[in-house]
């Protein structure tokens, strides 16, 4: 493991009546924010673009890259040199590629994969896919495709393609616009949509639009930009999500059945440039409120909530990366509301294109460049 260059140094002496005591110093490689002193560590590096992440149960990772690879680091940190096998065939343009990856929740029974990813049709056209496979022998066995979105585009932007399970195994999916909003209003597009599956990809009884013959039954919120980040609460299992907004207005979401979350009939954002989008409308009946929002946008990327033991003080809290900004932002939470924003490593790290809650109960980061880097986050002190 390779510690990072020294971010910041403290030194104070506490002067009580004749007599001075040296307060404790942390050591010269940590970071003392508000809630924790840490140190950060890089894993590994030489990864392509990376995306997403999942551990496994021997805490082995494995990490998505964005060109279409999917590569395994071990336990303690060593890059495998090859490429797990049997990956889809992805459309790796724009922000498109192979996207997130997720276990089964019963992955030592099962040895199950699922991989998000930009897949592409035969006349050219790409669509957020879902496919899962048997990790065996270093490969991915019996491919099977779960997911296909029927809002397959020419363009190379928001794919959306978070996946996440909830505590009773059922399969989150976020879906992008692709660049073209009206769809995120549409019940009968994928597009602009949280979708919720079984982990065979047929649709759960209970989804809130089952029967209605003018949705899709894998819908189960709808009216959103690109979400590129999903975290299913410990505690409560609900799940939030957060997603890119155009110029301003990132948002963060608490997503419940059957709801509207506005895009693009409301925003706090507007169109690059500065051009009101609807008018300006910022509220409207039956069209849900985000939970926080960024003005200026951060870009935000994958986010987890803090389940971990090493930090105490952080326990409960939202932590998600940015990609503008270069940062991880900590969301102190007081039940579903957000009641206080820190920023972390800004400008230190890189663009910040994911961040998970380990095992181990340290944070983990993966930064999105062409020898992209996984770093983690421990207790300095």
């Amino acid at each position: 493991m390779k510690s990072l260059t020294a971010i910041s140094t403290f030194a104070a002496f506490l002067v009580l009546g004749c007599s001075a005591q040296t307060a404790q110093v942390p050591p010269a490689d940590a970071v003392v924010s508000e809630q924790a002193t840490f140190k950060v560590e890089l894993v590994t590096d030489g990864l392509r673009y990376p995306w997403g992440m999942a551990f496994l149960p021997d805490g082995a990772m494995l990490v998505t890259e964005r060109p279409g690879t999917l590569r395994l680091v071990s336990s303690n940190g060593v890059l495998a040199p090859a490429p797990i096998g049997g990956t889809p065939d992805v459309f790796a343009k724009g922000q498109g590629g192979l996207l997130d990856v997720a276990i089964d929740p019963a992955f030592s029974q099962t040895n199950l994969v699922y991989l998000s990813y930009a897949g592409v049709d035969e006349d050219g056209r790409s669509s957020t896919r879902v496919a899962r496979g048997r990790l065996l022998d270093g490969n991915l066995q019996d491919l099977e495709v779960i997911f296909r979105s029927n809002s397959a585009s020419s363009g190379g932007v928001h794919w959306g393609s978070r996946l996440g399970f909830d505590p009773s195994g059922h399969l989150y999916v976020t879906a992008g616009d692709r660049g073209n909003q009206d769809q995120a209003q549409s019940l009968s597009r994928h597009a602009g949509s949280v979708i919720r599956i079984n982990p065979d990809g047929s649709v759960p009884d209970d989804n809130p639009f089952v029967g209605d013959s003018q949705a899709l039954p894998e819908i189960y919120s709808y009216g959103h930009r690109n979400p590129q980040g999903l975290a299913v609460h410990p505690e409560t299992g609900r799940i939030w999500t957060q997603e890119h907004g155009p110029q301003g207005g990132d948002e963060v979401n608490l997503i419940d059945a059957a709801v509207n979350y506005g895009w693009p009939e409301i925003t706090w954002g507007v169109n690059y440039g500065g051009r009101p989008i609807n008018g300006g409308l910022r509220e409207q009946d039956g069209m849900a409120q985000p939970v926080h929002f960024w003005d200026p946008s951060i870009a935000p990327s994958g986010m987890t909530f803090y389940d971990g033991d090493a930090f105490p003080a952080w326990q409960g809290d939202l932590f998600v990366g940015a990609l503008k900004y270069q940062l991880i932002t900590r969301l102190e939470m007081e039940g579903d509301e957000i009641v206080a924003e820190e920023r972390l490593l800004e400008g230190e790290l890189g663009r910040v294109r994911d961040v998970r809650t380990g095992p181990d109960g340290l944070l983990y980061i993966l930064t999105d460049d062409s020898n992209g880097g996984l770093y983690r986050l421990s207790p300095a002190g």
